[in-house]
């Protein structure tokens, strides 16, 4: 790896690791402030949010690193941020119908809370529009800032709002990313900001037509993958409590904050130094080679000390009554391990404009895991929907993988014909 991949991967991993350990940290006080059930109405209130922002940028983030111009890049930027105001808007209106719809989520208490959505949608939506754009530019000491920000401050509101709102997990995870939003467009107003500030229609039409493939192909792909991870909360709260639910939200939390953390760290950088090398017609197999057996001898050994260990572990840093958290993470170990393996380098079909195909790998990854949960609801066993669930995934994730290598020798294929 060149020495501008690993400066900027320390930058995002270490800004990652000082958020993510403060966020750790405080579970152990949260578990003992909120309920499970708490927390189950947390996931589900994320979860909606969380496909409302793709919905609200139309994977038009992802076009904003594509163009050579800036010009270019600051139209893909206003393109995806019209979408957002529309969907935010769209929420608004939906507010008058909160409590039919925390009633057919079997989430009562949601209701309450329901009118922060547009607001978390806006936000959040926003700043992975900013958040391109400001990777684009190289500039990740800006996002390493806001992640810092986002986690240490929700972390400190829903500690310090439990002895006030029985909902305050639900209102830090808003407030958090609307103070880390603000301080950092002040923060970088003068350098990131005007240029965004001139808005060109003509621009923009032409690039939304340019992009039209991630709307297309990645915003399907998206909404499948993001659906896909979140089923268990969505398809077995109307069969299992929300207590269960709330173990299953937080095992999520545990396993894949450190996960998410490596990854999101990489890839950006490496989103940004591969499509660089494409541009230029340099090869990358070499890269990604070294990439896969690295993780490989990393991350294997630890998860076979972790599947041992982890009923023991949680209970340890949650408190009594949260082994079962352990339990389902032993569960989706091997599912983990091959999201580690993939997460980092899922932006290939982008690069090679094969969203079309990376669409149909979703369909198939959300496909085994219904199957997956089917069986443990028959069985009326949680656990067994858990374990379900994690095989398909592990099944869906390895054929993609294998499909990822083959852009990667098609690539060098064609490298190798031109000298």
């Amino acid at each position: 790896m060149n020495s501008s991949i690993v400066k900027n991967t320390s930058k995002l991993l270490t800004a990652n690791i000082i958020a993510q350990a403060i966020g750790i940290l405080v579970y152990p006080i949260l578990t003992r402030l909120y309920t499970p059930d708490d927390f189950g109405t947390l996931n589900i209130f994320l979860t909606i949010g969380g496909i409302a922002t793709l919905f609200a940028t139309a994977e038009y983030q992802n076009s904003i690193m594509l163009p050579k111009s800036e010009k270019s890049g600051v139209a893909c930027f206003h393109v995806g941020f019209v979408i957002t105001l529309i969907v935010s808007l769209i929420f608004v209106l939906s507010i008058p119908f909160a409590s039919q719809i925390s009633a057919l989520l079997n989430a009562p208490d949601l209701a309450a809370s329901y009118w922060m959505l547009p607001i978390y949608i806006f936000a959040i939506s926003l700043w992975t529009l900013l958040n391109y754009w400001h990777t684009r530019n190289g500039r990740f000491t800006s996002v390493s800032a806001y992640q810092i920000t986002q986690c240490t401050t929700g972390a400190g509101l829903k500690w310090g709002l439990a002895g006030f709102l029985r909902n305050g997990l639900i209102v830090g995870s808003v407030l958090a990313p609307i103070i880390a939003l603000a301080t950092n467009v002040a923060a970088t107003f003068r350098t990131a900001i005007c240029p965004l500030l001139t808005f060109d229609r003509a621009e923009c039409r032409l690039m939304a037509r340019e992009y039209a493939n991630f709307p297309k192909y990645s915003l399907p792909r998206s909404i499948v993958n993001y659906v896909s991870s979140n089923l268990p909360i969505l398809l077995l709260t109307p069969f299992f409590s929300l207590t269960e639910i709330g173990f299953y939200g937080m095992a999520l939390t545990l396993a894949f904050t450190p996960i998410n953390l490596i990854i999101r760290s990489v890839f950006q950088v490496f989103f940004q130094d591969t499509t660089q090398r494409v541009q230029r017609g340099e090869s990358i197999r070499g890269f990604f080679r070294k990439l896969a057996v690295r993780t490989t001898l990393i991350v294997a050994p630890a998860f076979a000390i972790l599947y041992f260990v982890l009923p023991q572990l949680t209970a340890w840093l949650l408190g009594d009554g949260w082994q079962t958290t352990g339990t389902y993470i032993r569960a989706m170990l091997p599912w983990i391990f091959m999201t580690t393996l993939v997460g980092p380098i899922c932006y290939l079909s982008d690069i090679f404009k094969k969203q079309k195909a990376g669409f149909l790998f979703e369909l198939l990854t959300f496909v085994l895991r219904i199957i997956g949960l089917a069986v443990g609801i028959l069985c009326g066993d949680f656990l067994i929907a858990v374990i379900g669930y994690s095989t398909g995934g592990f099944v869906a994730i390895l054929a993609q993988f294998v499909w990822y290598w083959g852009l990667i020798g098609k690539y060098e294929n064609g490298l190798a014909a031109k000298e």
